[in-house]
């Protein structure tokens, strides 16, 4: 959502481009579904706030709550979350965060951006994030504890951020999940990003854009990555070469509709 379909970066946004995207999530074959890393309120906050489309599902809280959304009602889809409980060996958040107390540097993130499956940290950018994250794996991997640490930067306050959760639980594999609930092929779908923590999305057969208002450092890892697992035909780079639009946020997401399904460019026009 941020800085992919909500225009809350640097970048300037194409006008009328969120009602453009509105229009042709309304089509009846297309289903919505958003990705980030925002909690479940965060998330109606910014429907509200953005004029944005209700999703048909939204996968929340980087990857660890999955909710399908069907005549106003959010419901949370507990077999996603029978899936990554096993990473933890039993293992509760509140055990994990006990366990990473001796660790300097972490300072635990609010009540809020905390759930079953996601134990949230802010970094201190003067201490030596490797020794940090190297820290934590050793704690995990003693305990065999399968974890996925995903690090990023709030450029906002410029502070380090730090997500710990079950290792099934990132992007890749909540977006197969609901593919495979959802009986799509790859070529059925369309995935779009801007960060860091979409590249295994982003590299992945699933067909997907990189929205052109992303960092060359972005660009250049997604690129790579692609490249380096076969799948550069599935990735996209918008750079607003077509629609009239910059093809920054919902401007390269609907760029990379016209990329990859020509049927639709009669809609797009």
């Amino acid at each position: 959502m941020d800085r992919t379909l909500i225009p809350n970066g640097l970048a300037t946004e194409s006008e009328f481009a969120r009602q453009r995207f509105s229009d042709f999530v309304a089509e009846p074959e297309v289903r919505l579904v958003y990705v980030t890393g925002r909690d479940l309120q965060l998330v109606k906050q910014a429907i509200v706030d953005y004029d944005l489309p209700i999703p048909d599902y939204v996968i929340t809280d980087v990857g660890t709550k999955i909710y399908k959304i069907k005549e106003s009602e959010w419901q949370a889809l507990d077999e996603w979350a029978h899936q990554i409980d096993g990473d933890w060996r039993g293992q509760s958040r509140l055990d994990l965060q006990q366990l990473l107390t001796e660790v300097a540097g972490l300072t635990l993130q609010e009540h809020e951006k905390q759930n079953q499956h996601k134990l949230s940290y802010y970094v201190d950018l003067q201490k030596d994030k490797k020794r940090i994250l190297n820290k934590v794996e050793t704690f995990f991997n003693e305990l065999g504890i399968a974890a996925n640490l995903v690090w990023s930067l709030d450029d906002e306050t410029n502070q380090g951020l730090l997500d710990i959760l079950p290792k099934s639980a990132n992007k890749l594999h909540a977006v197969t999940f609901l593919q495979q609930r959802l009986r799509y092929e790859f070529g059925e779908m369309l995935f779009s990003g801007d960060s860091g923590n979409d590249l295994d999305v982003l590299a992945s057969l699933i067909p997907s854009v990189l929205v052109a208002n992303a960092s060359d450092e972005v660009r250049d890892a997604a690129k790579k990555l692609a490249c380096d697992r076969g799948h550069s035909l599935a990735l996209y780079c918008a750079d607003g070469r077509y629609l009239t639009m910059n093809g920054n946020y919902a401007a390269g997401i609907l760029e990379g509709v016209w990329h990859f399904f020509a049927e639709y460019r009669d809609h797009l026009s």
